[in-house]
């Protein structure tokens, strides 16, 4: 494909006419299984969990919106984490931003480290903390072989130097992959800063509508495709061909709704930071966001996820009760807006000593803005604050 604007990649790439009907929208193909046309000889599929034409379209738009060389489509964002460290071996060593979301440490803590897979929480902000974690290969214990990345983090919004992180790995011979959901490809390019593989719940604003699971790999190197078919065939865990329809929907309006997303998080967070019952507020895009200068240098735009501390879990249970126009309910990147108390949904899992060390108070509240109209946003928002 020629080097198109990202606007009319996401239209197109990997959305070309059927070849058979010259139907514009990809196909659905709902079939478990393919017609051989000989002895070991097909058609380019045989069955559906090793390859389907509609998720192989999804797969070469991701790949193409990543700037990578394979996409991978899984059924969920943690399926596609993994799929991640599914081919690591027992007494390897992976590092892992401290606070990322509540499931990946669930995965991590709960199942990975059962395989005898060592994971270490660093704060991957601090680059120094990054270098001395790494392990070198030697005789006598564990080898580093990924570090793994949240930028911003979920809920904390705290960031990465991706380059920074990727130019220190890359040195001791270790791989960096990017969960790069909370700002999409549209805003955040991990690839092309130095990472090797990127991560997505595309269930967030890959989809766009709140309609459907799904997570994906994009690699960077021949060996990735490999190791990510092989995890897609052998384990499982594949996205079904409608809802890889259904993600291929939301990435030709992906440009246009992050655009809107950015532009109502910008509104909302100026208007939030002039609020006094706020003890804290996360949002990278204000000037007042510590790591304001590594947003604005490493991201194409400051993306729509933020968090206020309210100080209590009552005072976040007022707020969140008030509200009449933003929903309370988990998830994000859905064109509708939603509030969430993290310590009780995403970040349920971790114990209350662990949530305090990470800054996720009982009076946090995660905000995903959706593209309504900011005005009624702000409304809605001033509302529910007098409630406190």
């Amino acid at each position: 494909m020629p080097e198109y604007k990202y606007s009319t990649l996401a239209v197109h790439a990997g959305q070309y006419p059927d070849p058979l009907t010259g139907a514009v929208n990809v196909p659905v193909y709902l079939s478990s299984t393919f017609e051989l046309t000989g002895i070991g000889t097909d058609r380019g599929w045989d069955y559906s969990r090793a390859g389907n034409p509609t998720r192989d379209r999804l797969e070469e738009a991701l790949a193409a919106l990543e700037g990578g060389t394979s996409g991978h489509a899984f059924a969920s964002g943690m399926a596609a984490i993994y799929a991640l460290v599914a081919t690591l071996h027992a007494g390897d060593h992976v590092i892992c931003s401290h606070n990322v979301y509540g499931g990946t440490q669930r995965l991590f803590n709960q199942v990975v480290r059962n395989y005898g897979i060592e994971i270490e929480y660093v704060d991957t902000g601090d680059l120094k903390a990054v270098e001395a974690a790494i392990k070198p290969a030697n005789k006598t214990g564990p080898a580093t072989k990924l570090i793994h990345v949240e930028t911003p983090t979920n809920p904390i919004m705290s960031l990465t130097d991706i380059a920074a992180v990727s130019a220190i790995a890359h040195a001791r011979g270790v791989e960096v992959s990017v969960d790069n959901t909370f700002m999409s490809p549209v805003l955040q390019s991990p690839l092309k800063l130095g990472a090797d593989i990127v991560m997505h719940s595309t269930t967030k604003f890959l989809n766009g509508h709140s309609d459907g699971l799904g997570g994906a790999l994009i690699g960077s190197k021949p060996e990735h495709k490999e190791r990510f078919l092989l995890v897609q065939k052998a384990a499982g865990g594949i996205l079904s061909p409608f809802e890889c329809f259904l993600v291929l929907r939301g990435i030709k309006t992906l440009p246009l709704r992050m655009k809107a997303h950015e532009e109502n998080g910008r509104a909302v967070a100026e208007f939030l930071s002039t609020q006094p019952k706020l003890k804290r507020l996360a949002y990278p895009g204000l000037k007042s966001h510590p790591q304001h200068e590594l947003a604005a240098r490493q991201q194409k735009g400051f993306g729509s996820m933020m968090s206020f501390d309210l100080g209590t879990t009552e005072a976040a249970g007022r707020f969140l009760g008030a509200l009449e126009l933003i929903l309370s309910a988990e998830s994000l990147g859905g064109v509708e807006s939603l509030a969430s108390h993290s310590a009780t949904t995403t970040h349920a899992a971790l114990s209350d000593e662990e949530r305090e060390r990470l800054g996720i108070t009982q009076g946090l509240v995660r905000l995903s803005i959706g593209i309504e109209d900011k005005e009624d946003l702000i409304a809605d928002l001033e509302r529910a604050l007098a409630a406190v």
